[in-house]
């Protein structure tokens, strides 16, 4: 066994954890106080384990499911995991009771300790996706929008949570980059979700753009479908620029956390339009030179 397997072996989340570094935005970056990074990885981890069961990506083997108590024959029913880890949540908010079987969940209880979170936004993402499991399109932007308030917004209301920054205006700001930051990952993974049988993509926007599923499908974009991607981005740049004043209303370190995750939707969103809205070969990534531009920009109140 090599040393990072051993590793993982002995730490069953980490796998989960690692994926961090593949996200658009920075989890929680060096510069942040320790307490503040293992808060942000503790919900961190929550997050990226409830997306990867609802996603079906979860580490194969079964580990999982065996940590939440499903059963063998049940370990590929994303319906039983999600209720099984529902069960397991609850277990975070209880004192009284057992310890929750996830080692996930396990880390995840003194942060919600220290900080008095509510369960409600961790519930909102488990409720995502189990709208992912029943919904597989989305008829109009609004639609869309309903859902990235489960999908997406918690995460960011959960950050202000931890650093102790949560005002009603803050809330509302961080809204708009998280549900920027859902549409951009939408249509970087475009082909990847119709692989799912997902299409992020409002039927209203296909129709006026006259796209249809079997254009998603093709190995390269024609001009209706690039038309559409770039209809969608300009949404979600609109949507960062409604939100970027949230940075501004924050200071020190804080404020570098919250213009890298602003910044990495802009640098996503600079990738797709460098590709010319051609997402279905693959999702465009930005560079690190162009991820630091943009947090520069943003930090100055630009861009």
């Amino acid at each position: 066994m090599t040393p990072v397997a051993a590793a993982r072996a002995a730490d069953p989340g980490r796998a989960t954890l690692d994926k961090a570094a593949a996200e658009n935005f920075p989890v929680a970056p060096f510069f942040l106080p320790r307490p503040w990074r293992d808060d942000l990885m503790a919900v961190y981890g929550f997050a990226r384990l409830v997306d990867d069961i609802g996603d079906g990506d979860l580490a194969p083997g079964g580990a999982d499911a065996r940590l939440l108590g499903v059963p063998e024959d049940a370990a590929e029913d994303r319906s039983a995991l999600l209720d099984a880890f529902e069960a397991d949540l609850r277990r975070v908010f209880d004192p009284a009771g057992p310890e929750p079987g996830h080692p996930l969940l396990r880390r995840l209880r003194p942060t919600v300790r220290r900080h008095a979170l509510t369960p409600e936004p961790f519930l909102g993402l488990i409720a995502a996706n189990r709208q992912d499991q029943l919904v597989k399109r989305y008829e109009t932007y609004d639609d869309l929008l309903a859902y990235c308030e489960l999908s997406a917004n918690p995460v960011g209301r959960l950050v202000l949570a931890v650093t102790g920054t949560s005002t009603p205006e803050r809330v509302r700001r961080s809204d708009a980059v998280c549900t920027a930051l859902q549409i951009v990952e939408h249509l970087q993974d475009v082909a990847e979700d119709l692989g799912r049988d997902r299409v992020y993509l409002p039927a209203a926007d296909m129709k006026r753009f006259h796209v249809q599923e079997a254009d998603l499908a093709a190995p390269t974009a024609g001009a209706s479908v690039r038309a559409l991607v770039a209809y969608q981005a300009q949404r979600a740049r609109e949507l960062l620029n409604e939100g970027t004043p949230l940075v501004g209303s924050v200071h020190g370190r804080l404020r570098l956390l919250l213009a890298g995750f602003v910044a990495g939707g802009r640098a996503a969103l600079h990738a797709i339009a460098a590709a010319e809205y051609d997402v279905l070969p693959g999702p465009p990534k930005p560079g690190k030179v162009q991820l630091l531009r943009e947090a520069g920009a943003t930090l100055r109140g630009k861009g």
